[in-house]
């Protein structure tokens, strides 16, 4: 079994394991905030990237059966002969709450997968309403006001985003504004 993944074995897995068009997305966005993060906070970029590209690695062979969300994550990267203990916990931890789980985040990196994760959703949310549908322009404040409607974009879980704010030693603004950064950086792939 192998102690780690480079990312071209990550690229080939999740090519391989994701076709859904917003999936690909929301994992692309995902990474990419988490090299952000990580670069911020001064924890591996690489690696945590990876575990923002694969935490929903399952997605789409689950179809719709969410209660073993993350767990199938864990057992196709075991069946593609990895056993990377810290990734693993990561992708069990971001489904803390969900039907069917009963992880719950404990360091760093599993707190900031899930809010990193989430903060996705609530960016795109905002930038589909806007009339041009593109992330350039999009401003921190706009955004946190959107936070902070919880009617907007409903199933994302703040309370997770929060939490990885502060466990990136960070403010919430700052959280944001770097995640918006982040997404632009691969506005033409993901289509904002």
């Amino acid at each position: 079994m192998k102690k780690m993944i480079t990312y071209p074995e990550a690229r080939e897995l999740f090519d391989k394991y994701l076709q859904t068009d917003y999936l690909r997305k929301h994992s692309r966005e995902t990474e990419v905030i988490m090299r952000a993060l990580a670069k911020a906070t001064g924890a591996d970029e690489e690696f945590w990237g990876i575990c923002g590209l694969l935490h929903d690695l399952d997605l789409d062979a689950l179809n719709g059966d969410l209660e073993r969300h993350g767990r199938r994550t864990v057992e196709i990267l075991k069946e593609n002969g990895y056993d990377i203990p810290e990734m693993f916990s990561a992708i069990l931890a971001h489904v803390e709450g969900m039907e069917g789980s009963d992880f719950r985040r404990k360091n760093d990196l599993e707190y900031i997968l899930a809010g990193a994760e989430n903060i996705t959703g609530l960016i795109s949310a905002y930038v589909i309403l806007r009339p041009d549908k593109k992330i350039e322009g999009v401003k921190v404040k706009s955004v946190l006001k959107k936070f902070k409607s919880p009617a907007f974009a409903a199933k994302v879980n703040r309370d997770f985003i929060r939490d990885a704010a502060e466990h990136a030693g960070m403010e919430l603004r700052e959280f944001i504004g770097i995640s918006i950064d982040a997404m632009r950086s691969i506005s033409d792939e993901i289509g904002m």
